[in-house]
């Protein structure tokens, strides 16, 4: 993965997602089961907050996942955000404390503000990064450019699950792409578009192809 283009793909995403949140009624439903869109940001969040983490956690190599085999470890849920949070029990477990978690905000403009600090540190952190390092995450050894295209790719798939009217930026949701071409392991079907694709090989919408999911 080359990490120019990791980088700034991440801060397209972030910067497309802050915008659709800023834009979308945070109480609105999302394509999350059970979340409103200020649950969902919460769990963007701490994505953010991770990266933060695992940038200041540098790790010895090799790595042992890169932007593809990375998202092995986390199976496909039809319920829950997926994504690479996790809390407790599970999705199930997960989906409840980030609704927990979000609901403990007075209003939901302080997740957003929140937010609104964080993302562009974790940027700014990305930016500082070696990109011939690793960081240590979820239990992983990860290259820092293929570190950047999976907190990439999450914010793509999670901006589609706002419904909002700003897409996704299309650095980011080619990422996307690419993470799942990587999964199904050949081009995405040519019947799909690539919102579409993501949207299906991901669970978001129903298909008729028995290989998706190919994450939560």
């Amino acid at each position: 993965m080359d990490f120019e283009r990791a980088r700034t793909a991440l801060a397209a995403a972030y910067r497309e997602f802050t915008a659709a949140v800023t834009e979308t009624d945070p109480l609105r439903p999302t394509r999350c089961a059970g979340w409103a869109g200020v649950d969902l940001l919460f769990h963007v969040l701490c994505d953010a907050q991770r990266a933060l983490v695992a940038f200041a956690t540098p790790a010895d190599g090799p790595p042992d996942v890169d932007h593809v085999t990375y998202w092995n470890s986390f199976q496909p849920v039809p319920d829950a955000a997926g994504g690479a949070e996790g809390a407790g029990g599970g999705a199930d477990a997960h989906a409840w404390w980030v609704r927990r978690s979000a609901s403990a905000f007075t209003r939901p403009s302080g997740v957003l503000r929140v937010w609104q600090d964080t993302a562009p540190a974790a940027v700014r952190a990305a930016l500082a990064a070696d990109p011939a390092g690793c960081v240590a995450t979820q239990g992983h050894v990860i290259a820092v450019p293929d570190f950047l295209a999976t907190l990439a790719t999450e914010a793509a798939v999670h901006h589609l699950d706002l419904q909002a009217a700003r897409p996704p930026a299309r650095e980011a949701l080619e990422l996307a792409g690419e993470t799942l071409d990587g999964l199904l392991g050949t081009d995405r079907p040519a019947r799909l578009d690539l919102t579409a694709y993501v949207l299906e090989a991901t669970g978001r919408l129903p298909s008729a192809d028995d290989r998706f999911p190919l994450l939560g």
